[in-house]
């Protein structure tokens, strides 16, 4: 069964309404447009310098959902959901500074002399870190586009659970992931066949010092 949802919610409904969803209808299939409307709302995230180095893997087709439930460890929702997008920080993102930049430039959005500056700053800083700062910028990003994909699906009526449970070295062996992509999580997304259950927060009192932490 196709389905394609597309409801304006506020935007508190949305925050209260996402829960990690495990049980999916198979039944229903969301259109390669609409997963890519979802894509292109969430990739309004923000990023360090505006580099965006998110890059996305969108496993739809049956047969490979079957032929990554193992390596993740036999989680149902891999095979029953519409979809499983997978998430990649580019440990070469800075390499599209340049085109970024440009484009800012034809929007009217900077001028080239800023341009010319911002790509000097990536050359001389992003290019020339150790690799483990490199790393928590891309899994930084890689966290903001996650849970703004996952609002955006919530706000067209879909659901998603947010995995980290999956054998990294063999799904990047398994769909020949480039060896310059840092894995940041897999995102199950579809109809609830079953609603996610609810679940209780720390306050925020618990969680929040104010201006020192004792």
């Amino acid at each position: 069964m196709s389905t394609s949802v597309d409801q304006k919610q506020d935007f508190f409904t949305v925050v209260h309404e996402r829960h990690s969803v495990r049980y999916y209808d198979p039944s229903v299939q969301i259109s390669k447009q609409e997963l890519e409307d979802i894509l292109q709302e969430a990739t309004l995230a923000p990023s360090s310098s505006n580099l965006q180095p998110w890059r996305f893997l969108v496993i739809d087709e049956q047969a490979l959902k079957e032929k990554l439930l193992p390596i993740a460890y036999n989680q149902q929702q891999v095979v029953d959901a519409s979809a499983v997008i997978a998430v990649f920080g580019d440990m070469e993102w800075f390499n599209e500074g340049e085109k970024i930049y440009a484009k800012s430039v034809e929007a009217g959005y900077m001028s080239e002399a800023v341009k010319q500056q911002m790509v000097a700053t990536v050359d001389n800083g992003y290019r020339n870190m150790d690799e483990a700062r490199k790393k928590k910028i891309v899994h930084i990003d890689g966290g903001l586009i996650s849970m703004q994909l996952m609002l955006v699906a919530r706000a067209k009526g879909y659901d998603t659970v947010p995995m980290g449970g999956y054998d990294v070295a063999k799904f990047n062996e398994a769909f020949e992931i480039p060896a310059h992509y840092e894995n940041i999580m897999l995102i199950a997304l579809g109809k609830a066949a079953k609603p996610g259950h609810a679940t209780v927060r720390l306050s925020v009192d618990e969680v929040t010092h104010w201006n020192t932490i004792k």
